[in-house]
């Protein structure tokens, strides 16, 4: 089984029994690990009755088979449980070192259940795996606690760990990975789903290597493409991936007062990658075999936020914490994100709930007395500092925040939810669906709700291209025709990537093309596949997704995009943004898409994909190996 060491790890926590079971053939064919084999094995062990912080549910973390190999920036795995946001599929994606050390154990993936009866931490090593206290770092930060933990377990160990909001079980809790960079799972609330489970941490460290069919082939491979992934992702490696910010403005694609605002030309200037290279940029750093390096490491001085040594802002933080604040002050949206890794916050949730609590305020919907005196007002950097602090520790309004958007604007009342921007629970990334349609419909038909990632329709309609998939060319803004397809089909790629698993960013400039993954797949593995044998893997996952979702009641009526979307148009001098057609793109996407005109897939696309009728838990194939 090249690639794979064939196992999976389990962890019954309330017992504290860990079994291996083998992980077979037939599962990995139809899946092939990452996000696939995670949501096949969530599928088949949670339902409707699952309660996303009760001790039934399952959290699973799966690597792919190209973590620990050459391959550039695959150093990934894929986190998965019900989310205690959505009450949905909770799914995360995360870089950093853990992937490929927990890989190195011998395992391909972990699975945990049940509930321990104190605070614990998995070391999972060469040797096994051990179930241990941490009770001397509960309520200690992520980043603290990683310390800790690394003095205890091994110098280059990685750590999954969460921070004192995952413990108080807030719903938009993360998960920070702390290795040789720190990156957090952030999306969907799996961190609180980490604390219902009294699990502070895994930690992992190996040295094991899983057989690869033709290693030579594939270093000869990489060593080619690697020159293009350096030359194309050179302005993210400068600028980091914030870089975009004052493009994605001009254009109308960056989120501004809660996606109200129409133009912030000189505040965008002031919080972009380019200004944090040229004032608070203290070095570079990447996620581990990565040759981007996209991550920001900022130290401050000094100033009201000093001193400040620590990983600094991504593109959507500081699109949510600034545009959808309209904070333009650098050094407070650097220590807020401080904040949220410190916490395990995620931080475009965290942003967007307090863009909301600002409109609120503003609106009389939340006073001074819910705030204890504290002015939420547009741009106020003291502010949004202040209520991360709140958030993360679950104090005052920001227990309520720590909901979600969804929920808060539910309590609150008085019509908050003609401003409560989501989609399913899930505040959505720092890209506009008013500018393109193909982030609108995959924002409306996403498993996990408003998330770029599941398509990155944005970047195709700017310029990339997969020509082996039928996208010869960039797609054209505010087009219908063509539109489900080539958004159905970003997804079933986007799904490829994150089940091989690689990073988003090697797409950009075309560096790694879908023939390359391909080519690494067949060298890794041994199999003889083509590019269309990998996205009939892609729409499997994409559709099992849906399944899952489905028989939790999910329909037509639940992919919609919020009013602020579809009623308000930013229209602004050189904007060209137009409102979507979202019932439309719905009933072109289903069709397209084999799913009957409700949202739901017919007998016949899931017979195609072997799917069986996905009816019950136990839709083919389920038996996935013995422990």
């Amino acid at each position: 089984m090249f690639g794979y060491h064939g196992k999976l790890l389990r962890v019954d926590l309330t017992s504290r029994s860990i079994e291996v079971q083998e992980l077979d053939d037939a599962l990995l064919k139809a899946y092939i690990g990452g996000v696939g084999v995670a949501v096949r094995l969530l599928y088949d062990e949670t339902g409707p009755e699952t309660d996303p912080l009760g001790p039934e549910n399952v959290l699973i973390a799966l690597t792919g088979p190209y973590t620990g190999t050459r391959v550039p920036s695959a150093t990934r795995h894929h986190l998965v449980a019900r989310s205690p946001l959505t009450g949905l599929l909770g799914e995360s994606s995360v870089g950093g070192s853990w992937a490929a050390r927990f890989k190195a154990t011998g395992y391909d993936g972990i699975a945990v259940t049940g509930r321990a009866d104190k605070p614990v931490y998995l070391w999972i090593h060469d040797d096994g795996v051990e179930i241990r206290d941490a009770e001397p770092i509960w309520g200690q930060g992520a980043e603290a606690s990683a310390d800790w933990l690394r003095s205890r377990t091994a110098r280059k160990a990685a750590f999954a760990v969460i921070g004192p909001a995952g413990e108080r079980l807030a719903r938009i809790a993360s998960v920070p990975h702390v290795g040789n960079i720190v990156r957090a799972a952030g999306r969907t609330g799996l961190g609180a789903v980490m604390g219902s489970k009294n699990l502070k941490a895994m930690a992992a460290f190996g040295t094991k290597s899983a057989p690869l069919a033709d290693p030579e082939g594939l270093r000869q491979s990489v060593r080619e493409v690697l020159p293009h992934v350096r030359d194309a992702t050179e302005t993210f490696s400068t600028y980091g991936t914030a870089g975009g910010v004052e493009k994605y403005e001009y254009m109308g694609n960056f989120p501004l007062q809660n996606w109200r605002g129409s133009r912030w030309e000189e505040g965008a200037k002031r919080i972009s990658g380019v200004t944090m290279y040229e004032t608070v940029l203290s070095g570079k750093r990447a996620c581990l075999g990565c040759p981007i390096a996209c991550g920001r490491h900022v130290e401050i001085t000094e100033g009201p936020f000093a001193p400040l040594d620590c990983e600094g802002p991504e593109y959507e933080t500081v699109g949510t914490m600034g545009g959808e604040c309209l904070v333009d002050d650098l050094e407070a949206i650097c220590k807020a994100n401080e904040l949220c890794n410190r916490y395990g916050l995620d931080t475009i949730s965290t942003g967007s709930v307090i863009a909301f609590a600002m409109e609120a305020f503003e609106k009389g919907i939340i006073t001074t007395a819910e705030t204890d005196g504290l002015e939420l007002t547009w741009g106020s950097g003291e502010a949004l500092v202040e209520m991360v602090h709140r958030i993360g520790k679950r104090e005052g309004l920001g227990e309520l925040l720590g909901e979600g958007v969804k929920r808060a604007a539910e309590e609150l009342g008085h019509n908050a939810v003609e401003f409560a921007v989501h989609v399913k629970g899930l505040e959505p990334s720092a890209h506009d669906p008013r500018r393109f349609w193909s982030q609108a419909l995959s924002y409306a038909t996403n498993a996990r709700g408003a998330c770029h990632n599941r398509s990155w329709g944005h970047a195709y309609e700017l310029g990339l291209n997969v020509p082996e998939i039928g996208i010869p060319e960039s797609h054209e803004s505010y087009q219908m025709e063509g539109l489900a397809e080539f958004t159905a089909k970003l997804q079933n790629f986007q799904s490829v990537n994150d089940t091989l698993i690689i990073c988003r960013f090697t797409q950009v400039g075309n560096a790694v093309s879908a023939t390359n993954l391909v080519d690494w797949f067949n060298l890794i593995t041994g199999r003889d596949v083509d590019i269309w044998d990998l996205m009939e893997v892609g729409e499997r996952i994409f559709n099992l997704k849906r399944l899952y979702n489905t028989r939790l009641g999910i329909s037509r009526k639940d992919d919609f995009l919020p009013p602020r979307f579809l009623t308000l148009n930013r229209d602004d001098e050189e904007l060209t943004n137009q409102l979507p057609p979202i019932g439309q793109m719905l009933s072109d996407y289903y069709a397209y898409r084999g799913w009957r005109e409700e949202g739901i897939p017919t007998q016949e696309k899931l017979a195609e994909l072997g799917l069986g009728n996905g009816s019950t838990r136990s839709a083919e194939p389920a038996d996935h190996g013995s422990a």
